[in-house]
């Protein structure tokens, strides 16, 4: 496991969020305790609850609990857990005080974990490929003569199966080997056509809808199941503490712009900009990219390709996650650079502030990547995830048999591996746990892609 002082990375949908707290039933906390100047909780690795992005740590799970120990004033020592079972043991050992992770309300837990905090309820899901002239599946008899693909061994194979038998057979179940390819894989093939139909949590299905517009996610088909944070049953004063907060307006209102950010805000750029190469230039700022590529020696026209595939050239664009500007800056990366959020969006700073990122980027990844043309994926990967899970592809790579030092093929193939558990919770080579390598792998080749156009109208 990890342990790391929070410093300065979605977690558990919420088909229907309820804000009523615990299962305790008190609302304030007991005289006789205080809160301890360090908050320690663990969590997951995942798309849901915590990961970390451009070197910030981020999650809803996260966001919440950091929110918590903020307003209390609280250190947050953040430990991620390789497992449900192992987090919750630690809350028995009392090694953490707070599982923020999303636990489900059953029987067997119950004995173990006094549920507080946020509350969820998710289900599995069909997830289906909106087609125009084609009518969705709108009941589960209809599934009936279809093919759909799962996870061998998982819940939801279980689930396809009881379900089939009940509608009397007739469901063609296929399923996946989940050390080759795991649920977001599945939701992907969906997408693209490659497969007709899969299976998964609502939770998981309604974060990759905002990757995926083109899917239909309404179907049910299992009961829902209660989920919240957790606590051990001896500290119920913890969680009236927890649940008094969460219970605030300010809390529920932050609880609904994070839903908001993780849940719904597109993940994809779907407004894409017209580029005719018109009169021999990229864009209207190409006099800043040739200004400060020579800084460091590379050709302008890659930068001002990453430029095209950060924002389209919109000086006013901002991401989910907040980065902004031409060149997406984040707002961590533009305090450590000196430029302050009144000129973060402007055209020539902005440029000149990625331009300064590149250079440390390339300090970085010298000795491990020698060849410089060959370098420069690796940084334009680092500038896009954060320089911390292109190190733990490199890792990885090593492991698997793939050169360490080539991009194409190798360690982009090993950034891929980084979204599966048995990769991103194997700590002897993947430090930085959860990351989605997909939309890293994209982005490289659609730098690339756009500079090889540029390269053909564009003189240097």
């Amino acid at each position: 496991m990890i342990r790391k002082a929070a410093t300065a990375l979605i977690a558990l949908t919420v088909l229907l969020p309820v804000f009523t707290g615990c299962d305790s039933k008190k609302t304030q906390v007991e005289e006789s305790h205080t809160l301890p100047d360090t908050l320690r909780v663990a969590t997951l690795y995942s798309p849901l609850s915590y990961f970390i992005y451009r070197d910030e740590e981020m999650g809803y799970d996260y966001s919440l609990i950091k929110s918590f120990a903020d307003e209390k004033g609280l250190v947050l020592d953040l430990v991620v857990a390789p497992g449900m079972e192992k987090m919750i043991a630690m809350l028995d050992s009392g090694v953490v005080d707070v599982a923020a992770y999303e636990i489900p309300v059953t029987a067997e837990f119950k004995k173990r974990v006094l549920s507080c905090g946020p509350e969820n309820f998710t289900s599995q899901v069909l997830v289906q490929p909106k087609k125009k002239g084609e009518p969705l599946i709108t009941d589960v008899t209809e599934l009936v003569g279809k093919d759909v693909w799962v996870e061998r061994n998982s819940k939801y194979q279980y689930r396809l199966e009881n379900l089939n038998e009940e509608l009397g057979g007739g469901i063609n179940i296929h399923t996946v080997d989940r050390d080759t390819l795991i649920t977001e894989d599945l939701i992907e093939m969906v997408s693209k056509g490659t497969i007709p139909l899969t299976i998964v949590d609502s939770d998981i299905a309604r974060i990759n809808q905002t990757y995926y517009k083109g899917l239909d996610i309404t179907l049910e088909l299992s009961f829902q199941q209660r989920q919240a944070w957790g606590v051990s049953p001896d500290s119920g004063w913890l969680a009236d503490s927890i649940n008094a907060w969460f219970d605030t307006e300010k809390s529920q209102e932050r609880n609904a712009r994070l839903l908001k950010r993780y849940f719904e805000l597109s993940k994809v750029d779907n407004n894409p900009y017209p580029i005719s190469f018109d009169g021999g230039r990229i864009s209207p700022y190409d006099a800043f990219f040739k200004k400060y590529a020579g800084e460091i020696n590379w050709d302008w026209r890659l930068i001002a390709a990453q430029g095209f595939t950060e924002s389209h050239f919109n000086p006013e664009a901002t991401s989910w996650v907040g980065a902004r500007g031409i060149m997406q800056i984040m707002p961590v990366t533009a305090r450590n650079y000196g430029l302050s959020m009144d000129d973060i969006a402007k055209p020539e700073p902005n440029i000149a502030t990625a331009v300064k990122l590149i250079k440390e980027l390339d300090k970085m990844f010298t000795e491990r990547v020698p060849d410089p043309e060959e370098r420069k994926k690796f940084i334009i990967a680092a500038y896009n995830s954060g320089p911390a899970h292109i190190l733990d592809a490199i890792n990885i790579a090593k492991k698997i048999g793939k050169n360490p030092q080539k991009w194409d093929g190798n360690v982009a193939e090993a950034l891929l591996l980084k979204s599966n558990p048995k990769y991103f919770n194997d700590k002897s080579v993947c430090k930085y746990g959860y990351f989605r390598g997909k939309q890293t792998y994209a982005y490289v080749r659609e730098v690339y892609r756009f500079y090889d156009k540029a390269k053909a109208h564009v003189s240097a």
